[in-house]
């Protein structure tokens, strides 16, 4: 068993020092070229893509047999297992471009998880591998046209788009827990996402009956979150929940609290980007929506939607120990409305959809 990418994992920060704001488009230029000069001509005949290919909007939570099943051909991207230590050390640089700590420390508990469900479940398969985790990138980093790249395995796919040096779309953005909550060995106590569920919980339970009724879509949870993985997020004659400008201030600061546990996971450029546009929206076209209990082993499935974003957090499978999220832009998910600003195909996900010939 090979132990290094958990080192990494632990301690990729102190490596290879890196500069430049985090987020910044101009870093991750510097990083994703610095990681491309490092790799071999095989490497990087794995690792690079067309950017207006099918494979950068094609991307998906599940383990590389899910991939495969569902698009036809492997993941694209060199892993972890296919890197050495310098390369690795690169890779984790131009992830940091794009993560606060927080969110760093998700992804390192995320690859974590791989590593506790492959010896829960005993896999010898190779479905449950730690170094099964791919980057990509898509066009030619550079401060002038538009390039992107991705992070992606079981349980996380991070993507990201630059355009003339301006780091444009982070979305989607999914993590995944599996187990939600580690429940036995050395690792007992491990909730990774914990906060997204804890914080819905709390915000749910401050609520009156008349509020409630309005949030609670439904008694029994989604199976999964709706979005899944299409490439544009889209909800279909799905019931908006409950207002934002129907909770009092304490309960909306608490709705702030669970959007900023989201938005904090990317850098202080993409979690400020974030914030400034919940807080600019008017609290009647933000809602909230929850699906399922609230007991433990409950399915619970919620969903924040304002007019430019939707989170959603399913946790059902396993008992109700097994949870997704993802942070979804309506219309900027791969960048497409900076790319493509002249095209839309959904009303924000409130009502039926609305279809409109491109131009």
């Amino acid at each position: 068993m090979r132990f290094r990418l958990l080192v990494l994992l632990l301690g990729a920060a102190s490596l290879v020092a890196f500069s430049g704001a985090s987020g910044d488009g101009e870093a991750m230029i510097r990083e994703a070229n610095r990681f491309l000069d490092s790799l071999s001509a095989m490497q990087k005949a794995v690792t690079l893509h067309s950017f207006d290919g099918a494979k950068r909007v094609e991307w998906h939570y599940f383990p590389d047999s899910g991939y495969q099943r569902a698009y036809g051909y492997a993941r694209p991207g060199i892993g972890y297992k296919y890197m050495d230590d310098e390369q690795e050390k690169l890779a984790h640089n131009l992830l940091r471009a794009g993560m606060s700590e927080q969110g760093y420390s998700k992804v390192q508990g995320v690859i974590q998880l791989e590593e506790i469900l492959r010896l829960l479940e005993n896999d010898t398969s190779g479905n449950r591998d730690r170094e099964a985790y791919y980057y990509t990138v898509f066009g030619k980093p550079s401060a002038t046209g538009t390039w992107g790249w991705r992070l992606e395995g079981h349980h996380l796919s991070l993507n990201f788009t630059v355009r003339d040096g301006k780091l444009v779309s982070a979305t989607p953005a999914f993590f995944g827990a599996n187990p939600h909550e580690v429940r036995g060995g050395p690792d007992k106590g491990l909730r990774v996402l914990g906060p997204e569920e804890d914080k819905a919980k709390q915000l749910l339970q401050s609520l009156e009956s008349g509020q409630r009724d309005l949030a609670v879509v439904q008694h029994v949870a989604y199976r999964d979150i709706l979005s899944f993985v299409d490439k544009r997020a889209r909800l279909v004659n799905e019931p908006p929940g409950l207002a934002a400008a129907e909770l009092t201030d304490e309960q909306y600061q608490a709705l702030r609290s669970l959007v900023r546990e989201y938005a904090a996971n990317g850098s202080a450029t993409i979690t400020k980007g974030r914030m400034d546009r919940f807080d600019g929206t008017a609290r009647e076209k933000i809602h909230f929506a929850w699906a399922g209990g609230t007991k433990p082993g409950e399915g619970v499935y919620y969903r924040v939607q304002t007019p430019d974003f939707l989170i959603e957090y399913a946790n059902t499978q396993n008992r109700a120990n097994h949870s997704h999220t993802v942070w979804r832009d309506w219309n900027g998910d791969f960048g497409h409305d900076v790319l493509a600003a002249h095209y839309q195909d959904y009303d924000h996900g409130i009502g039926k959809p609305v279809y409109r010939a491109a131009k």
